[in-house]
């Protein structure tokens, strides 16, 4: 038996069986070294897990955050390094657990990045404001990072 002193209670349980979610990723602030959006997804998508409930989680990276879907030698590249892209192995565990990632257009227009920059699965909209606005009128909830 847990001591109440030693151990957390949760006062509202929740399950779902179903999410639609969009992450509007505009900037990575951190948890310890990990950036706490995909801190987040990771979170998310075990919930989603544990209540086997159906999903649709689309993570938009934009603005000041739009470097992390870059492959290692654009990365390095971008950020002036040559190290590669540390959140590569992040971003596919997250694609494996179903987070669709794409990359606001205007963001790659602005960098000067092409499809060949891109890590694979990365798919580009138009501009993540205008799909993040298509999102939400189809019954997305938006979560903004």
């Amino acid at each position: 038996m847990d001591h109440p002193a030693t151990s957390l209670r949760i006062d509202i349980p929740v399950h779902l069986d179903e999410l639609k979610i969009v992450f509007s990723i505009g900037a990575l602030a951190f948890e310890g070294d990990l950036p706490a959006p995909l801190f987040h997804l990771q979170l998310i998508t075990g919930d989603i897990a544990t209540w086997r409930a159906q999903s649709d989680v689309i993570a938009v990276f934009h603005t000041n955050a739009g470097h992390v879907t870059l492959n290692d030698i654009a990365y390095n590249r971008d950020r002036n390094i040559a190290t590669g892209n540390p959140y590569k192995a992040l971003l596919a565990d997250l694609a494996k657990r179903g987070v669709r990632i794409e990359l606001c257009g205007a963001t790659a227009k602005a960098h000067g990045w092409i499809n060949a920059d891109l890590l694979p699965d990365i798919a580009v909209n138009t501009d993540a404001m205008a799909r993040t606005a298509q999102l939400v009128q189809q019954g997305f909830v938006k979560i903004s990072e």
